[in-house]
């Protein structure tokens, strides 16, 4: 394992998404530290990022400076374990985003578990979802992405409007996703010292936070276990490290099982959500996507957008 072990050891240090969030004060500094982390992160320049609401939600947009398509949008879900997070955080991945395809990124303040458990955050971004389809976007010009717990509720959202019969995302974009609540996949063990960003121990408390006692093999938390047939194309990005790669592993095979198309890019050095981060490997991971989107979009090789940093 060729990773860098100065860094490694100086992002579990600052201990972003690990430790226990069990009391008040825990939380409440999880969540000024994450918010903190989004700022510092978030690139500068190349975007025009706006705020805005919809009802008594707060968005923002984030709109690319050079060669913007006007014509797809992409909604976006932040990461946080349904507990910490916010328009800060999700700045740093939406810029990112913006950068590489060209494409306006909407994300958006879901309430937060344990003040607003299941369903607060699904019923936000249905909200998102419909306040951008309605008048907008035809809902096949708009792409769904998501980090960790954002890339369940991304996951959630489509399984949710594909059970209603509704109109579904022309693809998702998935970066670590949190796919499975159980928490018995084996690399919650095998990662646990290899992870900078995430713990187990942080992700069960989250979990617990946003079910409380509910099964946590019910597909409306732990997508893995729901529908994937006729799914949207769906790119997931994942670090070989990190303790949530089997649950990327796992939803490619049943996507593909359930007869949808899915690819998976794992990075043999990454971890979590690690395109988040200022490296090299991040940005070479965000002009993989490009190239990516831009071909399952244009039907063409050439990448567009200006890519993230």
């Amino acid at each position: 394992m060729n990773m860098n072990k100065p860094l490694i050891k100086a992002l579990k240090h600052v201990n972003f998404l690990s430790g226990k969030i069990g009391t008040e004060a825990e939380l409440k500094k999880h969540r000024k530290l994450t918010e903190w982390v989004g700022r510092l992160g978030t690139p500068k320049g190349d975007v025009v990022r706006t705020r805005f609401r919809v009802g008594k939600i707060r968005c923002e947009e984030t709109k690319p400076l050079f060669a913007h398509d006007p014509n797809y949008v992409i909604l976006y879900c932040h990461g946080g374990g349904y507990v910490i997070g916010g328009l800060d955080l999700a700045g740093l991945m939406s810029t990112k985003l913006a950068m590489a395809t060209g494409f306006t990124v909407i994300s958006f303040n879901y309430r937060l578990a344990p003040e607003h458990a299941y369903p607060a955050a699904l019923e936000d971004a249905v909200n998102v979802w419909e306040y951008l389809t309605k008048d907008m976007f035809a809902a096949d010009h708009v792409l769904v992405g998501g980090d960790s717990a954002g890339g369940n509720l991304a996951l959630c959202l489509t399984q949710k409007l594909a059970a209603e019969g509704k109109a579904l995302p022309r693809q998702l974009l998935l970066f670590s996703p949190w796919t499975d609540m159980t928490g018995t996949a084996p690399a919650y063990e095998e990662h646990k010292k290899d992870d900078p960003i995430l713990s187990g121990e942080f992700v069960m408390d989250a979990a617990k936070a946003y079910i409380l006692d509910a099964d946590p093999t019910d597909p409306r938390f732990s997508p893995l276990f729901g529908d994937f047939a006729n799914f949207p194309p769906t790119y997931i990005m994942a670090g070989r490290n990190g303790i949530l790669v089997d649950d990327s592993i796992r939803l490619k095979e049943r996507i593909e099982a359930c007869g949808s198309k899915a690819v998976l890019d794992i990075e043999e050095k990454g971890w979590h959500v690690y395109p988040q981060m200022p490296l090299p490997m991040a940005r070479k991971a965000m002009e993989r996507l490009a190239a990516h989107v831009t071909k399952e979009i244009y039907g063409a090789d050439h990448i567009g957008g200006h890519h993230g940093k």
